[in-house]
């Protein structure tokens, strides 16, 4: 065993160059360069290396089908997820112009407020599929069986295949994680676009070569043309870590970082470029802004507004300081682990922790370059610094942004695990094993304990397993090899089976709406609001504002009322959204037309609308006259009707309806010149320039309601805007 740690399997030391390598390490692999001839593509997929043992690559392979089969599971029971995103997808899908920028419609009358890159794998599914749910979802599931794959492989490459095992799994049954990687939000490939670039680095920590970080900075820019800054969030301990680490001068590591930085400015900055120097009038508004600027998004709305909760077009402040709550929950170190949160991610969160600290310990005194301690330096780096920003943001945050924590978490298990097992035999490593064990079985019990009706006898399972265990984890070094096994492989499995319950939850409810969590129903309460509806067997966890879509006796399209978005009613919190309520009609949150919102042909801020049979044939008439089918007030709105009918559908507004655009002066030119038939009257419009009193949403409204005719479909209203008003 080698002072640093990187032991036979794990590869040889990374500062040791091909002609020390000893008869012990692992040989290259065989190929032109060797002169030895290469093996089959499918015998190298099924074999993997020469070193493993021959039951490692159909584990792991076996670990990727069965992540795609449990995330495939009953897809389509989510219909369109989030209507917002999947409008953007079905525009662009008709459009190229609408692909490039990520606009809400086919007219391209304004974007989503994210870069469009997350959007793209889905909109070339629909060209190829068609608009359905399943095209729509089915590359977001790819995403998460990619990230599996990811993480098995970084961990892999320094510990053993056993420990990539229990990395893969550990992020495939986080609920959270079966969560995203089965709804159309950006944060799917931010997961595994991060994931990538730890790996990456990982790499090149290993032979210092450019190219690994190159491409490490390539794959953080493209994260942002994802999610923005968000993706930057792991560039402080990833630099860090390599400037520090990496087997070669100080010289060479520093240009070789400026090599990455230089990577991802051009792999996140050409889209923005484009963006920036694209004549205004000839594309479409960007969501989310003031000023129709990008940029202006990226580091106010999207960016340090997120920290500060100065969120200018948002639909309120955050929660403020350390401790204090607000309508987007209570912030500080506890944040990942509380009531709001701690059902989604925590589960391992304290035994990682414990596993990280172990890892650092072990590896003190190895050398600077030694990449067992790099590693456990980058995933735990990132895991903590990830978590500690999530924890104090005072701006917008939602439950699932936490899957960004899953990679992390499960790579730092993983490698804490290995690394202690092998080393079980002396003491203090035996005792840390059962000190982890001790803290995912306690913990997975105060969890199922949050939800006292749900599985009662589970937590005590969990809780009595994960000790016993622990006890014979305390003796590992001194009981049979295969006794220590059961006592590891019964703490593996009381760990994973709090999570793995949420995660079956999960799976078993269609989830549609702008905000969304994992698990049984009161999982994950926000700010105070009480569970909603699921779907099935188990119930949704409900949170403020979301009517989680329920199904009682078979029939789907029943929506449950949630408490309501902050400001909802008559200005109160939990109250409902305009024209949110009952119905059995026709909506434009899936496929088939369901999906959360309420009748009267009105959607609320984070929910779509219902769109009733008689309101989609109105708005098809002659609809290929129009560049918008019809207009309405928020982008939930709009885009129910337009996926419901499949015409462009004008999103006033923005999604809050608060975004300058169109001004009340363009959009007269617009219904001047006979580009939009209806205006779909209702919808929301929160507070700030757009949405206000005196804001362009309210002065259209108001000037559509004198001018134009009204036209009732059923209970919703619409206003013809190639007729007048008599009179």
């Amino acid at each position: 065993m080698t002072t640093d740690y990187d032991r036979t399997h794990w590869g040889p030391p990374a500062s040791a160059p091909p002609a020390t390598r000893t008869p012990s390490t692992p040989p290259p692999p065989a190929g032109p360069e060797s002169g030895e001839p290469r093996q089959p593509f499918v015998r190298r997929l099924w074999r993997g290396r020469p070193e493993d043992p021959r039951w490692a690559r159909p584990a792991f392979l076996a670990l990727l089908l069965a992540t795609l089969l449990l995330y495939l599971y009953d897809l389509s029971a989510s219909g369109y997820a989030n209507s917002f995103y999947s409008a953007a997808v079905q525009a662009g899908s008709k459009s190229w112009k609408a692909f490039f920028f990520g606009s809400l419609d086919a007219g391209n009358a304004i974007t989503v407020d994210k870069p469009p890159a997350s959007l793209w794998p889905m909109q070339l599914s629909v060209r190829i599929f068609g608009l359905n749910s399943w095209a729509i979802l089915v590359p977001e599931v790819l995403m998460g069986v990619g990230t599996v794959a990811v993480v098995y492989a970084a961990v892999r490459r320094r510990f053993s295949p056993t420990s990539g095992l229990i990395a893969g799994a550990v992020l495939a049954l986080t609920p959270v994680a079966a969560l995203m990687f089965r709804f159309n939000n950006p944060d799917a490939m931010l997961a595994l676009l991060m994931a990538v670039a730890c790996y990456l680095v990982v790499r090149a920590l290993e032979d210092g070569r450019t190219r690994w970080l190159v491409w490490a900075g390539a794959a953080i820019g493209f994260a942002f043309l994802a999610k923005t800054l968000q993706a930057f969030l792991v560039l402080p301990p990833l630099a860090l870590v390599y400037a520090v680490c990496a087997p070669v001068t100080l010289k060479k590591r520093l240009g070789q970082l400026a090599l990455a930085t230089a990577a991802l400015a051009v792999s996140g900055g050409w889209w923005v470029a484009v963006v920036e120097l694209w004549p205004a009038s000839s594309r479409p508004y960007i969501g989310g802004s003031q000023n129709n600027s990008f940029l202006e998004l990226t580091f106010g709305y999207n960016g340090l507004g997120r920290l500060s909760g100065d969120e200018t077009g948002s639909v309120g402040g955050g929660g403020g300081g350390a401790g204090s709550t607000g309508q987007w929950g209570e912030t500080g170190w506890d944040r990942m682990v509380n009531s709001e949160i701690g059902g989604q991610i925590s589960w391992l969160l304290p035994a990682a922790l414990i596993l990280l600290a172990a890892g650092l310990v072990a590896t003190r005194r190895a050398r600077r370059t030694s990449v067992t301690r790099g590693s456990f330096l980058i995933w735990g780096g990132s895991l903590l610094m990830t978590a500690v920003v999530f924890s104090y943001m005072a701006g917008i945050f939602h439950q699932y942004y936490t899957v960004a924590l899953a990679p992390y978490l499960a790579a730092v298990t993983g490698m804490g695990a290995d690394l202690l097992w092998e080393r079980r035999r002396e003491l203090w490593a035996s005792l840390t094993l059962a000190a982890a064990a001790v803290a995912a079985a306690t913990w997975g019990y105060v969890l199922l304990h949050r939800t006292p009706d749900y599985l009662p006898w589970l937590r005590w399972l969990v809780l009595v397993g994960g000790l016993t265990a622990a006890l014979g984890l305390v003796f590992a070094g001194r009981l049979t090899r295969r006794l220590a096994l059961a006592a590891a492989s019964l703490g593996l499995v009381a760990a994973l089976a709090g999570p793995t319950a949420y995660t079956l939850s999960t799976v078993q409810q269609g989830h549609t709406g702008s905000i969304v969590t994992a698990g049984p129903a009161g999982a994950s309460m926000m700010g105070g609001g009480r569970p909603g509806g699921g779907r099935g067997g188990f119930g949704g966890g409900g949170t403020p504002g979301q009517n989680q879509q329920g199904q009682q006796g078979g029939q789907q399209g029943q929506n449950q009322q949630g408490q309501g978005f902050p400001g909802g009613g008559t200005g109160g919190f939990g109250g409902t959204l305009p024209g949110q309520g009952g119905g059995q009609t026709r909506q434009g949150g899936g496929p088939t037309g369901e999906g959360a919102g309420g009748g009267g042909g009105v959607g609320g801020l984070l929910n779509g609308a219902s769109v009733t049979a008689q309101a989609e044939k109105l708005l098809e008439t002659d609809a290929g006259r129009y560049t918008w089918a019809a207009a309405a007030i928020g982008s939930q709105n709009a885009a129910s009707y337009q996926l419901a009918t499949g015409e462009p559908v004008m999103a006033i507004g923005g999604f809050n309806g608060t975004d300058p655009s169109p001004t009340l002066a363009q959009f007269k030119q617009y219904v001047a010149d006979g580009r939009i038939h209806y205006f779909i009257a209702g919808g929301s419009m929160g507070g700030g320039p757009g949405g206000a009193a005196n804001g362009t949403s309210s002065q259209i409204t108001s000037w559509i309601e004198a001018t134009f005719k009204k036209v009732t479909v059923g209970s919703a209203t619409f206003y013809d805007l190639t007729q007048e008003a008599s009179g």
